[in-house]
């Protein structure tokens, strides 16, 4: 089992940034990626970006490249997601999960690839 712990969410303006925390504990020793999704009410989860856990790839949505960064501590078993020029678009729980990324980095954005899930935290941009 992974346990998954999520902080840093709140309320923001448009245009301020934001950075959200992950911290995995437990078996990670099966992790290969870490991934942020996010879901907005009435809409459904989306990738928004994820990084192997060994070596330097990293993935990001189109929606949000060149605003979010991501990038991890690995002895801290912890990644960070830095969002920047947040809008009202990017309302929504943030959620980070792992993934043994059985079927390799083309499946790195697809929620069902992911088997542990944190609780989720909620972003919310106001205009």
């Amino acid at each position: 089992q992974v346990q998954l712990a999520e902080s840093g969410g709140g309320l923001v303006q448009a245009g301020d940034s934001l950075r959200l925390s992950c911290a995995a504990s437990g078996r990670t020793s099966s992790t290969a990626a870490m991934g942020w999704f996010r879901q907005a009410p009435g809409k459904e989860r989306e990738f928004v970006a994820a990084i192997r856990w060994s070596g330097s790839n990293i993935y990001y949505a189109e929606s949000v490249k060149g605003r979010f960064t991501l990038y991890r501590d690995n002895a801290k078993n912890t990644v960070y997601l830095q969002m920047n020029s947040l809008t009202p678009e990017d309302t929504a729980v943030y959620y980070c999960a792992t993934s043994p990324l059985r079927r390799g980095s083309a499946y790195v954005s697809k929620a069902f690839e992911y088997n542990y899930w944190g609780q989720g935290t909620q972003v919310t941009v106001s205009s």
